[in-house]
């Protein structure tokens, strides 16, 4: 039954064991009855009920004890004693009483006026907040409650929950002792009582709101309800993140303040968990207070009768709107104070380095750059490459914050000079190993760190070897440091073999050739190893991309096969054998061996977490599905390269995938979708030759689609450009070639669209290269192109742009036109020619 008890809720069991006790007084034998609880839970409102549960006549004595008086002697007995005896005596109502203590007379004395005050009528001693009272006056009650045993006297005292064990102790043997624990409010009375309060029915997710927030503290809920009306909320629709934070500001101004007061120790422990986090060990909260675990664990039982935190370990807050509260009356020096000393402490308790850097770092201390590092490992194991890198970031800043050692020329700053280097290499590796997985960009600039230590071109190869991922090449920038610190350890006289192929390889993707000949000579001497299968695979790209496919394809299947007794996985310093060999089997026209090494690749590095070298798989694979024209597929795989992209910041890899993803569009006849993914794919400026002419041919298909063709012409002779420019001379790597072919001939230029092809295997889907009108000529295709434009007034170099071709090579065209015509410049071309050429 949940019926309200005048202004009480939730209290019947409470208000029939008074009326026992009050029973038990009119028929003349005493009770002591100890009210316990935590501030708010209604202690005084059931003190002061006992009044009206009275016999009439009864004699009621009532004190009300505070801590600011608590250092008067028998401060507490005088509130009791004088409103029926200080009149009449004009002084002390009791002789004996004194500032030396409580001798046994004035207690004797004491209990003669009670004794003489209970003789014609029953006797009610009500005190509020029992400790709080004078030790004098605690002496009293204790002597007068145990020498009650014929006498109508009932002594109600309020205490905290924290002095039920003191009370116990000296009160626990009496016969007539009773003992309230008033319980939180059920959720049935909160709701009467918010309802009550509106003066309205409120709505069920409100009133489960307060009582949530309230604990069931009747105190805290008046206040809360309180300022919801204040702030107008309404009762029938109420919006909870409005409700939130008035509940943690009512917490903070009442259960939180009564801490402070009645128990400084759970306070500070509520602080602690706060500020650090509720997980944080019992050990540690016990080392930072000073205080030892008995007395945490005493804390922590008086939170948890308080509402504050969960029971059982860990102590977890019991609503979110506990630990708003708790932070907003820590300021924040208080909490860099903290935050220090828990690190210092976990340091010393040997806790996982995670935890204590997590503190570091909160604190901004000066220290612990070994312990961050040993955190940004731990974290990079776990797959938390956010937090690795938030790990190494701030101890890569405490090594530079410390500074170089002075230089004055002794050994031992030399060697710490050389130990600081080491470490902030050492640091600066792991980091990009780690924004390897999460930041391409970020990564590239580790690398480019890495390349400028002092250390040495062999240091300096050990590092780069350990960030070479093929993913890095995508940019200018992330080339570079790889192509500069090749060079170095090439021009060695015994480099280490393992560094120079893996950056070799490295460099071959980029398009240059340092260390080449050098690592082909080590790489020959041992074939089978994992290093040597990563620079054949690179090679064979390089190979296949100058039209050697005999040689490509062979060295392509020998990585596909993979090495001897190689582990079942991929990691980012490896990746560089599979991609290359899987880009060689696609330019050669093996696409069933590139499709199996694609999927073989990325369920590898999907399995070692490397997102870098699956966005480089899913690429390939939508290349190879393109050219089966299966461009739903190639679509698919070409949007979650995009993703993976977007999702390690590599701008120039999501132009490749933005492209590879708008030809399967053209593919699918949805050229418009197509135009506008590139539109809102913004460029990189410093993307690598190869992967602009993927952009440049991905926007010609679309504009060709689309009925533009001068454009498309354009765009497909500058593609052939882009690829010249890295040494990609054959036709099966981008078929921009018969593109720009067919481009052409849409444009009606049919001797354009010979000349292109020239020299070029024909594509699937090209149409036959159309054939010179006549049958007899004396001028090859290409040199008749040449001519044509020549005769029209184009120079030698307009005469290159136009037909994607060096302008030596137009130079080596005429000289071979002026010879068979007999001429010697071209001011006699036009008429040499004569009806040969259309002019």
């Amino acid at each position: 039954m949940h019926s309200p008890n005048g202004d009480l809720y939730h209290r019947e069991r409470e208000m029939d064991l008074l009326q026992g006790a009050v029973g038990e007084l009119a028929l003349g034998r005493p009770t002591v009855a100890t009210i316990h609880g935590p501030h708010g839970i209604g202690k005084s409102a059931l003190l002061n009920a006992v009044p009206r549960l009275l016999p009439p006549g009864t004699l009621v004595l009532r004190a009300r004890c505070h801590p600011s008086e608590s250092q008067f002697p028998y401060s507490m007995v005088s509130q009791l004693f004088d409103p029926v005896l200080g009149g009449a005596g004009g002084g002390t109502p009791v002789p004996g009483l004194g500032e030396a203590g409580p001798t046994h007379e004035a207690l004797l004395g004491l209990l003669r006026t009670t004794r003489s005050l209970a003789v014609d009528r029953p006797v009610a001693i009500l005190v509020d907040d029992l400790t709080n009272a004078d030790p004098h006056s605690l002496r009293w009650f204790s002597y007068i409650a145990r020498r009650l045993d014929d006498l109508p006297v009932l002594m109600v005292a309020t205490l905290p929950a924290s002095a039920a064990s003191q009370v116990a102790e000296q009160l626990g043997p009496l016969p007539y002792l009773l003992r309230l624990w008033p319980e939180p409010l059920c959720p049935t009375c909160t709701t009467e009582l918010v309802e009550r309060a509106f003066d309205s029915p409120v709505d069920q997710e409100l009133a489960a709101l307060c009582h949530t927030l309230a604990h069931g503290n009747p105190l805290v809920l008046h206040d809360l309800v309180t300022r919801l009306r204040r702030t107008h909320v309404p009762p029938g629709s109420p919006d909870p993140e409005q409700v939130l934070p008035i509940g943690a500001q009512a917490l903070s101004e009442t259960v939180l303040a009564w801490l402070d007061e009645d128990d400084p120790c759970a306070s500070e422990l509520l602080t602690q968990l706060a500020v650090l986090g509720p997980d944080t060990e019992p050990a540690v909260c016990a080392a930072l207070s000073k205080h030892g675990e008995v007395h945490d664990q005493q804390a922590r039982e008086t939170l948890v009768r308080a509402g504050l935190l969960e029971a059982g370990a860990p102590g977890r807050f019991t609503h979110t709107a506990v630990r708003p509260a708790v932070l907003a009356r820590v300021s924040a020096h208080e909490r860099l104070l903290l935050h220090g000393r828990a690190a210092a402490v976990l340091a010393r308790l040997g806790a996982p380095a995670r935890q204590t850097a997590d503190q570091l770092i909160l604190a901004g201390c000066d220290w612990g750059t070994d312990v961050l590092r040993g955190a940004g490992i731990q974290a990079s194991g776990a797959g938390d490459h956010e937090s690795a890198a938030r790990y190494l970031r701030r101890a890569l800043t405490l090594l530079e914050q410390r500074g170089a050692p002075a230089a004055d020329g002794d050994e031992g700053a030399a060697k710490e000079a050389r130990e600081r280097e080491e470490s902030f290499l050492d640091l600066t590796v792991r980091l990009g190993a780690v924004e390897l997985h999460r930041d391409l960009d970020a990564c590239a600039r580790q690398a480019a760190a890495a390349a400028a230590s002092p250390l040495g071109p062999v240091r300096r190869a050990e590092a780069l070897a350990r960030l070479a991922s093929p993913a890095l090449v995508s940019r200018i920038e992330g080339a570079q440091p790889f192509v500069r610190v090749c060079g170095e350890l090439a021009a060695l006289p015994a480099p280490p073999r393992e560094h120079l192929l893996r950056l070799t390889a490295q460099t071959l993707l980029t398009g240059h050739r340092s260390g080449l000949r050098r690592a082909a000579r080590l790489a020959a001497a041992d074939p089978g190893d994992p290093a040597a299968h990563v620079f054949a695979g690179a090679l064979a790209a390089a190979a296949a991309a100058s039209g050697r496919l005999g040689t490509a394809r062979r060295m392509a299947l020998r990585v596909a096969a993979g090495p001897a007794g190689a582990p079942e996985g991929t990691a980012p310093g490896s990746a560089a054998g599979p991609v290359g060999a899987a880009l060689a089997l696609t330019w050669t026209g093996d696409l069933d061996g590139a499709a199996a090494l694609a999927d073989r690749l990325i369920s590898m590095s999907r399995a070692s977490d490397d997102h870098a070298t699956t966005l480089l798989a899913h690429l390939v694979r939508s290349e190879v599905r393109n050219r089966r024209d299966e461009h739903a597929d190639a679509h698919t795989d070409a949007e979650a390269a995009l993703h993976l992209a977007r999702r390690l910041n590599a701008p120039a890899l999501a132009g490749a995938a933005a492209a590879a993803a708008a030809r399967a569009l053209v593919g699918l006849d949805r050229a418009a979708e197509a135009a506008a993914l590139l539109a809102g794919e913004p460029a990189a400026g410093d993307a690598h030759p190869f992967i602009k002419a993927l952009s440049l041919q991905a926007h010609g298909t679309v504009a060709a689609a689309l009925g533009d063709h001068t454009t498309a012409v354009r765009l497909f002779l500058d593609c052939g450009h882009r690829l010249a420019l890295r040494g990609i001379t054959h036709p099966g790597c981008v078929t921009w070639r018969a593109q720009a072919a067919a481009s052409y001939r849409a444009l009606g230029e049919e001797s354009a669209s010979a000349t292109i092809l020239d020299g070029a295997p024909r594509e699937r889907d090209a149409a036959p290269r159309p054939r010179p009108g006549r049958e007899r000529t004396v001028l090859s295709p290409a040199e008749q192109r040449v001519a044509e434009l020549v005769v029209r007034g184009s120079s030698s170099l307009e005469v290159a742009e136009k037909l994607f071709l060096s302008k030596r090579t137009v130079d080596t065209h005429l000289g071979r036109i002026y010879r068979k015509l007999g001429i010697h410049s071209r001011h006699e071309l036009a008429g040499a020619i004569g009806e040969e050429l259309p002019v």
